[in-house]
């Protein structure tokens, strides 16, 4: 018992999390790590061969290390992203260096504590611990040659031009999802839009940003009904807690900013949490949505403000009706960022129409769909840009890790026939 619950608790000790939520990330390793046990790895890098134009001749495609490789990772998932993404890397043959947020690093060096205790050689892994523009002049001086950033926007562009281009990323994420048109399972769908928008206090780049709700779910009261599950979250169990990147006084002008837009309403939240002794750098809210009509985000200047990522338990409710689809889609693909995405529905048709015309790189479908808690089985990452890296399977291990390099064997014989002819 002690040794499985010491990482869910050092989680907690380092970041605002409910239990459920620390338990997560220990749990989603250790999966990965059974995943890639054995002579699994191995098979990351398998080859294949194509036969040539004579006898002799055979081309041989293999995946190659890039050699010294960065890990760098922001503090809302101390343990599961930076174990996966620095093994990954290791697992391809590369030389790691990883750095998290400093104020929460200290769950990764515990985590390669224990990877030298059963055995990892000391010399495989370098971690170190600073601040961003220490490890920015480390990757630079130190010609990184592949660096996985998982963070802002901002930092991901600084990192993309001071490395050329020598990045994978999966940085910020402004995520939709859209309830469609058949009401079902109803009690189900406003727990996971509860879960997807306010969970660790919203501070995932999987947290739902943006919830378009047709107007069957209006009528079946859905909005009301993940207000009172929002009403539930408390300090005491930390299903609402601090959030370390946005105060308080800056979540509630940005919340007031987007009732300015015509036509928009406080759902419920827009208030500060009470009874604690939060730092004021920090923020402390209630859950809060806003609701805007779908003919206000027309206007430009008005979906920037509604399409702003806020990185804390606040989300921009969308009421739209039959036969606006089109102006749906076309707001889902005006957004910034393509990570993850969710689309309600068990009408296939509507369905296939959503995913043929968006382009969200993890998009999940059918009743049961969510944007967040990943599991470990498939790709997690943003699509729509060729610097977008991923994490958990085969395909996101050799794309981000590894490139691709052609052998081509022509060992002969010579034909009897060459004569030497140029050309």
């Amino acid at each position: 018992r002690d040794v499985t619950f010491f990482s869910p608790r050092l989680i907690q000790r380092l970041t605002p999390k409910s239990w459920p939520q620390a338990c997560g990330e220990p749990m989603v390793t250790r999966k990965f790590l059974e995943n890639y046990s054995c002579d699994q790895v191995r098979y990351l890098a398998r080859s294949f061969g194509v036969p040539g134009d004579h006898t002799g001749q055979m081309s041989h495609g293999i995946r190659m290390p890039y050699g010294g490789c960065g890990v760098v990772t922001p503090f809302n998932f101390p343990l599961e992203i930076p174990a996966l993404q620095t093994l990954s890397g290791l697992f391809m043959g590369n030389q790691m260096t990883a750095k998290t947020d400093e104020k929460v690093q200290l769950c990764m060096e515990q985590f390669i504590r224990m990877l030298h205790h059963v055995g990892l050689p000391t010399t495989d892994i370098d971690l170190i611990y600073c601040k961003g523009p220490v490890m920015n002049k480390l990757l630079v001086d130190g010609k990184s040659r592949m660096t996985l950033f998982t963070g802002s926007q901002a930092v991901a562009e600084k990192l993309c031009a001071d490395l050329q281009g020598r990045v994978k990323l999966e940085d910020a994420g402004f995520d939709w999802k859209v309830l469609g048109p058949d009401v079902a399972d109803f009690d189900y769908v406003a727990w996971q839009s509860d879960q997807d928008a306010y969970a660790f206090s919203g501070q995932k780049c999987s947290a739902q940003s943006m919830l378009f709700v047709h107007e069957n779910w209006n009528k079946a009261g859905v909005v009301e009904r993940i207000t009172e599950l929002a009403s539930k979250r408390n300090l005491g169990d930390l299903t609402i807690g601090p959030v370390l990147t946005w105060s308080t006084e800056r979540i509630l002008a940005h919340t007031k900013a987007c009732l300015e837009i015509p036509g928009a309403s406080l759902a419920f939240g827009g208030v500060p949490l009470e009874g604690h002794s939060i730092p004021a750098r920090y923020g402390a809210v209630r859950p809060t949505a806003v609701r805007v009509p779908i003919e206000s985000l027309k206007d430009p200047v008005a979906f920037k403000m509604a399409g702003t990522e806020l990185f804390g338990p606040f989300q921009v409710i969308v009421d739209w009706k039959e036969g606006q689809l089109p102006l749906v889609l076309e707001l889902l693909n005006a957004m910034e960022y393509h990570l993850t995405a969710g689309v309600v529905s068990n009408d296939v048709r509507f369905l296939n129409e959503v995913m043929a015309n968006t382009i969200s790189g993890t998009t999940y479908g059918g009743i049961r769909a969510r944007t967040t808690a990943a599991p470990q089985q498939h790709w997690f990452g943003p699509s729509g840009d060729p610097r977008a890296g991923g994490i958990h399977t085969p395909e996101a291990i050799k794309l981000c890790w590894s490139s691709h390099r052609e052998l081509i064997y022509d060992h002969g014989p010579v034909g009897a026939e060459w004569t030497g002819a140029q050309s």
